[in-house]
């Protein structure tokens, strides 16, 4: 009994020594995304805005090239951008929209501009876990004075990898869900192909 006690209380310590804070978690889950940049990422972002719904779309980033493919307002539309032009497809009319692109590197903007320094201007904590993940609650720190950011964000760390699971989050009214996040994409998955588009209409609108 006494043996098996002592094997309790020495597993209590082992677990307790492994435990880790917010901040370490997302140490580490940035550490993962830096490690998985030249890998390209794909997500799932969820928006939802009243009176219009919920918005879906799923983006695809690999070095300075992004697509998204989403429904809205009754359109499904296809975009590409590698920061020098963007092709926008729009599904039903089958008409092809080409502009001038961002101009600035993927990975820089966007979505994924969130999981980079996530406890920059926040107090994190950890709100709950299960064998799988981590959930942490990220708060807008008193002396965080940027207007128009979130002043909470939910964030969910698997366990054994760090990989972020979702982030959600709400600014003005409208809540967005980043979810189903995995790294790997093909340059065929991020690239404009002409050649698969024959016959539709096209507006080009690139500044000369």
């Amino acid at each position: 009994m006494k043996k098996l006690v002592s094997i309790i209380i020495g597993f209590a310590f082992a677990v307790g020594g492994m435990a880790q804070t917010a901040e370490e978690i997302l140490a580490k889950m940035e550490e993962v995304f830096d490690r998985h940049e030249k890998d390209g990422v794909s997500m799932v972002v969820e928006t939802k805005i009243p009176i219009l719904g919920t918005i879906s779309a799923k983006t695809w980033v690999l070095g300075n090239k992004t697509r998204m493919d989403t429904k809205m307002l009754g359109r499904q539309l296809m975009i590409w951008d590698d920061g020098v032009t963007e092709y926008t497809y729009d599904v039903k009319g089958k008409e092809l929209t080409i502009a001038d692109g961002s101009g600035e590197p993927a990975e820089e903007s966007g979505d994924l501009e969130m999981f980079s320094g996530i406890a920059d201007g926040y107090d994190v904590s950890i709100s709950k876990q299960t064998a799988d993940a981590w959930y942490i609650l990220c708060k807008k720190s008193k002396s965080n004075t940027e207007e128009g950011v979130p002043e909470t964000m939910d964030l969910a760390v698997a366990k054994g990898t760090y990989h972020p699971i979702s982030l959600s989050t709400k600014v003005e009214g409208v809540k967005m869900t980043m979810k189903d996040l995995k790294f790997g994409v093909s340059e065929e998955e991020v690239t404009f192909d002409i050649s698969r588009y024959r016959g539709i209409k096209i507006n080009d609108k690139r500044k000369k």
